[in-house]
C-alpha cells in the first residue's frame, strides 16, 4: 500500500499557511515547509515566515533550520524532507506538505533522481572561469550545441543551470532536457493528493502588493540591515531571494526605497506567474480557485477532506 500525502501549493500570497495548519489539524498531519526562504533562520518577514502563532501546536518541518551562509537546493530539500516524512510516518501521522516551490515538490513526490558532479568539481570550476571570461551568451551557446531543449527552456543569465546542463552533458554523455524528461514520467511511490490553491489574477496581484506593504510596515528594512551587518552578502544563495536582494540594493545606495518596493512588487508578480505556469504543466492537480468557495476558507477545508475520506485509503481516513 503506497504512503498517503497531501500537497497544498500555489502561488505567493494566495493563503496557503493559514488553511495548511487547519488541514494538518483536521487530518492528525505534520507540515513540511516546500519553501526555499522559509529553512533560514532570522529570514522571518521577508520570506512570510509562518508564525509560532500562527502554527496552533501543529509540527513544523524545515523551519529555521539553516544559516543564511548555509546553501539550500533542491537536492538538499529533497534529503531533508525524505528524513522528516520518515519520522512523520514513524508517529502515525500524515506529511502535508506545504510551500510554492513546485520544482522541490516534483523532486519529492517523484523521487527524481539528481546526478551529482564530478568529485573534484574540475569541469564545473572550468566552466565557472570560462563564464567569467567569456560571459553567459557564450555558455549558453555552449549548452545551445549540446542540448538544444535545455537551452531553450534555461534563460542565458541563469549561468548556475546553465552550467549544470553542460557539466550533465559531459558527465553522462546524455542532455539534461532527456534526462528530466524520464524522471518527469515516473509514477510516484505515495498516494498522494496535489491542491494548488489559486485565484483571479487581479485579486492576487492586490495581494501580493498588499503583501509587501505589510512586510515593510513589519521591519523588512530593519531585517535586511541586520542581516548585512552579520556579513550577508549578495552572493549568497539565501540573500538572492524576494524581498532580500531588492531591499539590499536600497540599502547599497543603488537605488531608492521606493523603487526597491517597485521591483519587489512587480518581481513578485512575474514570480506568481511563473509558478501558477508550472502547477498547470504537473500531472494529477486538483486546482481550488477561491472564487467557487466564496473565499471561505472553511468550504475549501470541507472540500479537500470530502475528497480525502472518499479517495483515501486508511493511512489518510484512519487519522480523520
Amino acid at each position: 500500500m503506497k504512503k498517503p500525502l497531501i500537497i497544498l501549493t500555489g502561488p505567493t500570497a494566495v493563503g496557503k499557511t493559514s488553511l495548511s495548519i487547519q488541514l494538518a489539524k483536521a487530518l492528525n498531519g505534520e507540515i513540511i515547509s516546500a519553501d526555499s526562504m522559509q529553512v533560514y533562520r532570522y529570514m522571518d518577514i521577508g520570506s512570510a515566515k509562518v508564525t509560532a502563532a500562527e502554527m496552533a501546536g501543529v509540527p513544523h518541518h524545515l523551519i529555521d533550520v539553516l544559516e543564511p551562509s548555509e546553501p539550500f537546493n533542491v537536492t538538499r530539500f529533497q534529503q531533508m524532507a525524505k528524513t522528516a516524512m520518515t519520522e512523520i510516518y514513524g508517529r502515525g501521522h500524515l506529511p502535508v506538505v506545504v510551500g510554492g516551490t513546485g520544482f522541490y515538490i516534483q523532486a519529492l513526490l517523484y523521487d527524481i533522481n539528481f546526478t551529482e558532479n564530478d568529485g573534484d568539481g574540475t569541469i564545473r570550476q572550468e566552466l565557472e572561469r570560462l563564464g567569467a571570461e567569456m560571459g553567459n551568451e557564450y555558455l549558453h551557446g555552449i549548452l545551445q550545441e549540446v542540448d538544444p531543449a535545455a537551452a531553450l527552456a534555461i534563460h542565458a543569465n541563469n549561468r548556475k543551470r546553465v552550467i549544470r546542463a553542460i557539466e550533465f552533458y559531459r558527465l553522462t554523455g546524455q542532455p539534461i532536457s532527456r534526462h528530466n524528461e524520464a524522471e518527469r514520467e515516473k509514477s510516484s511511490t505515495y498516494q498522494f493528493f496535489y491542491y494548488v490553491l489559486n485565484c483571479d489574477r487581479a485579486r492576487l496581484y492586490e495581494r501580493i502588493d498588499r503583501r509587501v506593504e505589510l512586510m515593510l510596515e513589519q521591519g523588512l528594512v530593519a531585517e535586511v540591515k541586520k542581516l548585512k551587518a552579520m556579513g550577508c552578502t549578495r552572493d549568497m544563495v539565501a540573500m538572492q531571494g524576494l524581498g532580500y536582494k531588492e531591499i539590499l540594493d536600497y540599502l547599497d545606495g543603488t537605488c531608492s526605497l521606493e523603487d526597491a518596493v517597485y521591483v519587489l512588487k512587480r518581481d513578485t508578480r512575474h514570480f506568481a506567474k511563473r509558478q501558477i505556469t508550472w502547477f498547470r504543466r504537473e500531472r494529477e492537480v486538483r486546482w481550488l480557485n477561491l472564487e467557487e468557495f466564496d473565499f471561505d476558507q472553511e468550504k475549501i477545508l470541507d472540500h479537500i477532506l470530502k475528497e480525502v475520506r472518499e479517495e483515501g485509503n486508511n493511512g489518510i481516513t484512519g487519522n480523520i
